[in-house]
């Protein structure tokens, strides 16, 4: 049972990331080198972040780096927010008696300020902030607090806290809320991984503190998921693609799980309007697709999904996006083919092209 969670700060407890990603260019323009794209910084950003900056940067002294970042930090701070289900899962540590702590490189002085607006430092027993490499830090902390190894876990969004929690001997739970991708994740071999801390807490919540399910409760024989997806059109036959972490970074279609007794065109209607806010006519059933054992997917599972085309009012109606989305485009097929889809996605689109008059 897990009695003692550590948790990361950037990327998990709040988003920190456009903030970190402008001191950062910050960093660039003023040694005379050019911006990073965000999926750039995502992609090549590691702790310790050292090497990072000697690989882009070499020659700059760390001292004159680390004044540059925190120059700009300071003035961005205002964008750092708290990650949706953070204090939902906060709270719920508190409330069965979870012991909690905090091992971050965030500096001192922006944990301080940050703690007090999201008001979750009264939920953190004590931090360990300012770590450039917490694998350093981490058998200090657990001796210091007296944790049981097998009883406690670490919560983070990168390879390195991964890492970390091996070296420390604990578990490890990664989270894609944050800086590394679902295949940097993957390969740091976490002992789960999940979309968001309300996951986590849903976990928790049927497992009584367990990471792994009590296998005299698991069903013998689970059943496929059924869902369904939409490939949304405007007015001008554009279509709606998201790209979320779950799926790998990759581009798709909004969709989501059929609930029990619900007609797959209602469950269209309300998870594309939970995704994207759009409300949708002209529902045209395209195809099923087995998807088994995806690798692109963050984890296991067997699907039934069920494709449909459907059309929104106007031309690039005004979509708002939930958390399970980050970013969305209006693109023609064509163009939509040429993007770093899911396979799903791919043979859907492919499909709709050919039934085209």
């Amino acid at each position: 049972m897990i009695q003692n969670i550590i948790f990361d700060w950037s990327g998990t407890l709040v988003d920190d990331l456009p903030a970190v990603l402008r001191a950062t260019n910050h960093c660039f323009v003023s040694a005379g080198k050019p911006e990073m794209s965000l999926d750039q910084f995502r992609a090549e950003f590691c702790l310790p972040f050292q090497p990072f900056y000697d690989r882009h940067l070499p020659g700059v002294p760390m001292t004159q780096l680390e004044a540059w970042f925190h120059a700009r930090f300071r003035e961005v701070q205002d964008l750092v927010e708290p990650l949706p289900h953070a204090q939902d899962f906060l709270v719920f540590c508190r409330e069965r008696g979870v012991r909690t702590f905090l091992l971050s490189s965030v500096h001192p002085d922006h944990w301080q300020t940050q703690a007090a607006v999201t008001d979750f430092g009264r939920f953190i027993d004590r931090p360990y902030v300012g770590v450039w490499d917490k694998r350093q830090v981490i058998q200090q902390l657990i001796t210091e607090n007296g944790l049981d190894p097998h009883a406690t876990v670490f919560i983070g969004d990168m390879a390195h806290d991964i890492e970390t929690a091996k070296h420390g001997g604990i578990h490890s739970v990664a989270v894609l809320t944050g800086y590394n991708k679902l295949p940097q994740l993957r390969a740091a071999g976490p002992d789960l991984i999940v979309e968001h801390l309300g996951e986590l807490r849903g976990l928790f919540t049927r497992q009584e503190m367990h990471l792994a399910p009590d296998p005299r409760r698991q069903t013998p024989s689970p059943i496929p998921i059924s869902t369904v997806g939409g490939l949304i059109l405007d007015a001008d036959d554009r279509v709606l693609m998201l790209r979320t972490h779950k799926w790998s970074h990759l581009w798709g279609i909004p969709g989501g799980k059929i609930k029990w007794g619900e007609r797959s065109e209602d469950a269209l209607r309300r998870e594309l309007k939970e995704e994207t806010g759009l409300d949708i006519a002209d529902i045209r059933f395209v195809m099923v697709q087995d998807c088994i054992h995806s690798k692109e997917f963050y984890r296991d599972a067997h699907f039934l999904l069920l494709n449909y085309t459907c059309r929104a009012h106007g031309s690039a109606p005004t979509v708002t996006l939930n958390e399970e989305a980050q970013e969305f485009r209006w693109v023609t097929i064509t163009e939509a083919l040429a993007m770093e889809l899911n396979r799903p996605t791919q043979i859907l689109l492919e499909e709709v092209m050919q039934l085209a008059p």
